[in-house]
């Protein structure tokens, strides 16, 4: 048994876990136990090692042991160049060897967030999936990786040598193909809006993305708003350039899920529509018959929209390619804390 140490970092909010991980010697398999887990307010620390400690003593105190984690993993809400990373909304800078050395730990790893969800796919139980489509699957095919939150993380996994190598990559910010006149509509209010050239799929397919298709709606007036949502939206416009107090994005979804304001309705059918069509894209890319995983914040909270609206129907509808598409195994990621599992997988493989 191997004692590791994953950690979820992110500007707003940081989940540790301490984990007992039985490494296989034969198959590629770990079979993880949680022994000690907490989240914490990321600005309230000036730096991840006197969290990182102060975690460790909890664990002491839970355990009535002290556990001394052998190696580390953190997933990082933000690029990992050459071992270190500055994130993106907090005052910290990181680097594997400063870690390593303050924290007493001979291995520690930084990857990027949406990189430890790839490995975390890999360590999910059944009850942790809703299948939208069983597809066809097959055995060391490519796996893909989609999920919506504040913006758009897209990657693949690939079998490699016996186990498996994750490939984060940028797709959110590939260009947002528009296939209806309400999406071309949106498409030029966007560009107008932000009087920009191009528009990424992440401006649409994504929490800031629910919005906008929500302001679109309300602007061209195709909807009357509901006191309720319109207050927490404009609330929201107002505080442009500083902390924001409100979340509109679940205001809107919420207000849909419940089916009282027509508005919030139609700006998530047009949400759930569009982010089937990009899965879509994705899918036809890698054809990704080890499974393709919707992961991220938003699709578990908004489940029954996606199975019952278009979002299956719009990842299936390329064409002539809907044959391959029909064989691609469909899950939707309902573990929240993925990422703390991809990154407890990827420790074990130091």
């Amino acid at each position: 048994m191997t004692l590791l140490l994953a950690g979820d970092i992110g500007g707003t909010k940081t989940a540790l876990r301490l984990v007992d991980a039985a490494i296989s010697q034969s198959t590629p398999e770990t079979t993880l136990k949680t022994l000690h887990e907490n989240r914490y307010v990321s600005a309230n620390f000036i730096d991840l090692v006197p969290m990182v400690q102060q975690f460790l003593m909890e664990a002491e105190q839970t355990l009535g042991y002290a556990a001394i984690p052998e190696k580390a993993c953190f997933a990082i809400a933000g690029p990992v160049l050459n071992h270190t990373s500055k994130l993106t909304n907090l005052s910290w800078s990181l680097s594997v060897t400063r870690l390593s050395q303050q924290l007493d730990m001979a291995q520690v790893s930084l990857i990027n967030d949406f990189a430890a969800v790839g490995y975390g796919v890999l360590g999910l139980q059944p009850s942790d999936l809703l299948t939208l489509q069983p597809g066809k699957p097959q055995a060391d095919a490519p796996i893909a990786i989609i999920g919506a939150g504040t913006g758009l993380g897209q990657g693949f996994v690939i079998a490699q040598e016996g186990d498996y190598k994750v490939y984060p990559t940028e797709g959110g910010h590939a260009d947002f193909a528009p296939r209806t006149e309400v999406e071309f509509q949106l498409s030029r209010y966007l560009l107008d809006k932000h009087n920009i050239q191009r528009l990424s799929v992440e401006r649409v397919v994504s929490g800031q993305g629910i919005v906008a298709i929500y302001q679109f709606l309300r602007d061209r007036q195709l909807a009357e708003e509901s006191p309720d949502v319109e207050q927490v939206v404009r609330t929201w416009e107002r505080e442009t350039g500083r902390e924001r107090s409100v979340d509109p994005a679940a205001a809107i979804s919420q207000a849909a899920l419940e089916k009282r304001d027509r508005l919030s309705e139609q700006t998530m059918h047009l949400f759930v529509d569009a982010y089937g069509a990009e899965a879509g894209n994705l899918a036809l890319k890698l054809l990704p018959y080890g499974g393709l995983y919707v992961a991220g914040g938003i699709a578990p909270k908004i489940l029954p929209l996606i199975q019952d609206s278009t979002f299956l129907s719009s990842l299936i509808d390329k064409g002539r390619m809907l044959p391959l598409l029909e064989a691609v195994p469909v899950h939707i990621v309902l573990n929240p804390t993925v990422g703390l599992i991809g990154a407890a997988l990827y420790a074990s493989k130091l």
